[in-house]
């Protein structure tokens, strides 16, 4: 387990020398101007290693949002850099940059007005380098192992389970087979079966296509079945990362509240139980 002040450095290299899919080093994020100016991260650091998944937790404006969108090209940093797959995050919203990195929002942000094909598709067909056929065929794939049949395909948004959306955004995130994907609130408004079919999905997809994740989430049953790492933002910087059970002893007012409660202590059990066999 690791804190900001005795982490790795901003320049250490991944163990087996892999430099980290994700790289983020002396953040500073500022909003505002003048004496309204203020900072939601301070000299922030945090690397994502190829192949884990990484859950950001973390209170009400900590910048957990703002993390992601930074990831995502979509944010500049006021200081500091911010590093996708070896290049600046800030190259993320040029040609190709849905090759690199999906996205899967909290509530899907499906195109209403696109069929569920269409809505997978959509990237791959933007890119105007591949006939019609050949990008159907391959949003037909990704339906198919996201768990949806075929004849799903023509159905339109409004005519989805909340379970479903999920899934269909997921195959549209993977579509042009992105090494890394970020998601916010994934099981967010999904009924506990539905939450525990898609954590099971997301598994499946990691291992089978070796993605790195990086997730935000306030769902600990979700946390629990997913992470291989927790990064926790408080103070405005990452206070301390490790796995899920270092991470929850950790001494903290709001890692105590977060993961000490009922419901904390209720996801850990298995998680606990597998620990003592």
């Amino acid at each position: 387990m690791q804190t900001q002040a005795t982490g790795i450095s901003p320049a250490a290299a991944a163990p087996g020398g892999q430099a980290p899919v994700v790289r983020i080093a002396g953040l500073w994020s500022i909003f505002g101007q003048g004496a309204s100016a203020f900072a939601v991260h301070q000299d922030l650091n945090l690397d994502v290693q190829r192949g884990e998944m990484l859950s950001i937790v973390g209170g009400s404006g900590t910048g957990k949002t703002v993390l992601l969108r930074q990831m995502l090209g979509l944010l500049q940093p006021s200081r500091g850099r911010v590093e996708v797959l070896g290049r600046p995050a800030s190259e993320m919203g040029r040609e190709g940059a849905a090759s690199r990195v999906g996205m899967l929002f909290q509530h899907g942000a499906l195109y209403s007005a696109f069929s569920v094909l269409d809505n997978i598709a959509f990237a791959l067909r933007e890119q105007g380098t591949l006939p019609d056929d050949l990008v159907r065929d391959a949003a037909l794939v990704k339906l198919q192992m996201v768990g949806l049949r075929p004849e799903h395909a023509t159905r339109m948004p409004s005519d989805l389970s909340g379970g479903m959306i999920k899934r269909v955004a997921l195959a549209r995130a993977l579509i042009m087979d992105p090494p890394l994907l970020l998601l916010d609130e994934p099981t967010a408004g999904l009924d506990p079966t539905s939450s525990d079919e898609f954590c099971t999905l997301l598994r499946a997809l990691s291992d089978e296509l070796g993605l790195t994740m990086v997730m935000v989430t306030h769902d600990l049953d979700t946390l629990f079945a997913l992470s291989s790492r927790v990064a926790v933002l408080a103070e405005k910087k990452v206070l301390v990362s490790g796995p899920p059970r270092e991470v929850a002893a950790f001494k903290h007012p709001f890692i105590e509240h977060f993961f000490q409660g009922e419901r904390g202590r209720r996801a850990m059990a298995p998680v606990q139980g597998e620990g003592a066999s």
